[in-house]
C-alpha cells in the first residue's frame, strides 16, 4: 500500500517536472520562458531572434497541411486552416532581448464571426446583383415600350 502511494505522489509530481514540448499540439520552441499560460494562450520569450524562430517552426511544420504563413512589419503570424486545436502562432519581431512567441487556441468567436462576416458579404452582394437587375430591368421596359408606341406598325406580328 505504501509503494503504491509513493509511486502515486511521483506521478502525480512528474508533469512539474517535465518541459511542455507542444501547447494544443503546436510545437514550443526549445529554451524559452513562458511568460503567460491560460487555457487558451501561452505566450513565450526566447532568446533567439525573428529569424531563428520562423525557421524552427518552418522546420517543425514541414509536413503540416493547410498552414498559412504572414510576415509584416511588426510580427509574423502562422495561421491554420485545418482542424489543429490551435488556431495562431504570432512571433514578434526581435527586440533587444529577442523574440517573443504567442499561441493562441482557436476559439468559437472568432469562428462564428467569420461565418457572419462571409453571410453578411453573400447578402450584400446578392442585394447590389438583385438592384442593378431590377433597374437595368425598368430601363429596358421603357426604352421598348417607347420604341412600340412610336412606331406602331412595326410593334404588332402582322404588319397592320
Amino acid at each position: 500500500m505504501k509503494k503504491m502511494l509513493l509511486l502515486a505522489g511521483l506521478v502525480s509530481l512528474l508533469p512539474v517536472f517535465c518541459h511542455a514540448e507542444d501547447f494544443l499540439g503546436a510545437p514550443l520552441v526549445p529554451d524559452t520562458q513562458i511568460t503567460s499560460r491560460t487555457d487558451d494562450q501561452i505566450v513565450l520569450k526566447t532568446n533567439l531572434s525573428h529569424d531563428q524562430v520562423v525557421s524552427f517552426y518552418k522546420e517543425a511544420m514541414k509536413e503540416a497541411r493547410d498552414i498559412k504563413w504572414r510576415s509584416w512589419k511588426a510580427v509574423s503570424y502562422i495561421e491554420d486552416d485545418g482542424s489543429r486545436p490551435w488556431h495562431s502562432i504570432t512571433i514578434s519581431k526581435e527586440d533587444a532581448s529577442g523574440a517573443t512567441v504567442t499561441i493562441t487556441k482557436d476559439n468559437w468567436s472568432w469562428i462564428v464571426g467569420t461565418l457572419i462576416l462571409r453571410f453578411t458579404g453573400v447578402f450584400v452582394v446578392l442585394s447590389l446583383l438583385w438592384l442593378g437587375m431590377s433597374l437595368s430591368g425598368a430601363v429596358m421596359s421603357r426604352l421598348l415600350s417607347g420604341s412600340e408606341a412610336k412606331n406602331p406598325r412595326q410593334a404588332s406580328p402582322t404588319g397592320l
